[in-house]
């Protein structure tokens, strides 16, 4: 866990604060890709309102773009606004349209789309809305059940292509999950508890079969109630302890672990940087793993001695800004994350634009570029050839380690292929030891399996965005071309600065314009 850090005095909202809108913020969604509140004068008519949030929302003429590691596919529906996604065990896909109310379900095998309209979403009729939908799951019975921001858990029987909607007391449901029995456990963004569900005494149209059990929240006592939301839930069934997270954003974040047998939560406090704990999951040894949405910081704790362990994605890409550089208080927002059945653990970078897989055993990080990007989702300049963001919002994890996404503003869902390798790999010291005022010199292996022309590319938790902050580093190369079955070793020259003593992360390695590979060094400055 880091010792202390720099910090930039612009950590921003803009597009986290939309997603916040029911996310885990509560911010107004008024905060629309500038992040300010319209400006006084003569309202827009109706019409020019729908054809703004057209532009902004629907991605018309949307194209199903790709490279070496992502295909799109456009959704077969005008303005769907996809948002939570699963891969069921026959390879489907399934996602929810949080403006037209549709389930839709995509077959990779015949290339097929299937809609069902969901039987009550308000925003359907509605020209300017949206009911959010943060979380599809399929049951072992091959159901599907999803989250309905109007306090709603609906399930659909694929079987018979029926709905079953059912009241919860979780306010803004935005995370489930199933323990060993089918049951569920459940969270809401205004409710700060955790509920579960008996599926024995669910019945459709109530809230019955729902139990509260309420979380101790004397660490966020001082906080305005309306900045405290719940993050997320995942049940470790191996274990039966089921974790969650609630977040002040900007002020603490804060992870429980409710131990089902003992009927005991256990409260663990974060460090005072991840105030913005969101996705979570649990590996193969009973290790939480979550993200911090409020960074470009994850995370993995140890529950045995409540030991945060801190990684940075790359930082974020010029081209999101449509330049050559990166502003300052930009941050990547890892979102929502998921272990795969090989152990890896997978995540989606909401402001980074780029859907990630971290191995735990090599502590290396592959990062993939989404091939789209808006320009109404970032602060473009004029002119730029390229910028913006493709909103990749939900991401899921199937059960033969399928990886697919969606991009919420883009009516389109897309697909990692998992079976196309990096043409390098990066090697790297585990651990270094630095003396503050001294320099270290960190040496890093390329290897190129194919033929590798890029760039070097540095970043590490000494600040909240990935960037060194003031310490300083410097690659004996920036450029780098490597022919298929060669190596090259490039040395990286590291400086601390004026920094807390303690654990960092620095993350090296390197990139080309669709995929990066990134080496954990944990950095121990004395």
């Amino acid at each position: 866990m880091s010792g202390g850090r720099s910090s930039s005095s612009n950590r921003k909202i803009i597009i986290y604060a939309i997603i916040g809108i029911v996310a885990v913020a509560g911010v107004s969604a008024t905060f629309l890709a500038g992040g300010t509140e319209p400006a006084p004068g003569p309202q827009p008519s109706q019409q020019d309102s729908i054809a703004r949030f057209k532009a902004q929302f629907c991605g018309p003429d949307s194209k199903a773009n790709s490279n070496t590691y992502i295909a799109e596919a456009v959704l077969p529906s005008e303005c769907q606004m996809p948002l939570s996604v699963s891969v069921d065990g026959d390879g489907r896909v399934w996602y929810v349209s949080t403006k037209q109310g549709i389930l839709g379900s995509y077959s990779i095998a015949d290339n097929k789309f299937a809609q069902y309209q969901i039987p009550q979403w308000p925003a359907r009729d509605k020209p300017t809305d949206f009911n959010m939908s943060w979380a599809t799951k399929t049951d072992s019975q091959g159901n599907v059940w999803f989250t309905d921001n109007n306090e709603l858990l609906w399930r659909f029987n694929t079987a018979a292509s029926t709905f079953d909607m059912f009241r919860t007391p979780a306010t803004d449901p935005i995370s489930f999950d199933f323990d060993s029995d089918g049951n569920i456990y459940l969270v809401g963004v205004r409710s700060k508890s955790l509920f579960f569900g008996d599926l024995s005494q669910m019945k459709p149209g109530t809230a019955e079969g729902f139990t509260e059990i309420r979380l101790p929240l004397d660490g966020f006592a001082g906080i305005d109630n309306f900045r405290v939301s719940s993050g997320s839930v995942t049940v470790d069934r191996e274990r039966n302890v089921v974790w969650t997270s609630v977040l002040a954003f900007q002020q603490k974040g804060a992870i429980y672990r409710y131990d089902v047998e003992r009927n005991q939560t256990s409260v663990y406090d974060l460090p005072q940087e991840l105030t913005s704990p969101v996705g979570l999951t649990v590996d193969r040894d009973g290790n939480l793993w979550g993200t911090d949405h409020g960074t470009s910081i994850f995370f993995t704790l140890n529950p045995s001695d409540g030991k945060v362990t801190e990684y940075t994605t790359s930082v974020a890409s010029p081209r999101i800004y449509g330049g050559t550089t990166t502003p300052a208080s930009a941050y990547t927002l890892p979102y929502w994350i998921a272990t795969a059945p090989d152990g890896r653990i997978w995540f989606n970078q909401h402001e980074g634009n780029k859907i990630s897989v971290f191995d735990r055993d090599t502590r290396t990080l592959t990062e993939y570029w989404v091939p789209s990007q808006n320009e109404l989702w970032a602060n473009c300049p004029d002119n730029a050839n390229t910028c913006g963001l493709a909103n990749a919002l939900q991401m899921s994890v199937g059960p033969q380690g399928q990886v697919w996404f969606t991009e919420w503003s883009e009516n389109k869902i897309g697909r990692v292929n998992t079976d196309a390798q990096a043409p390098f790999t990066v090697s790297a010291p585990d651990d270094v030891n630095v003396r503050r005022g001294d320099s270290m010199e960190i040496k890093v292996d390329i290897n190129a399996q194919g033929a590798f022309s890029g760039r070097m590319v540095a970043s590490g938790t000494f600040t909240y965005n990935g960037d060194l902050g003031n310490s300083t580093g410097i690659f004996s190369e920036q450029d780098v071309s490597i022919p298929a079955g060669d190596s090259k070793q490039v040395s990286f020259v590291f400086t601390p600065g004026n920094i807390a003593a303690g654990q960092y992360t620095l993350m090296l390695g390197a990139e080309n314009d669709e995929v990066s590979v990134l080496k954990a060094v944990t950095v121990n400055v004395v």
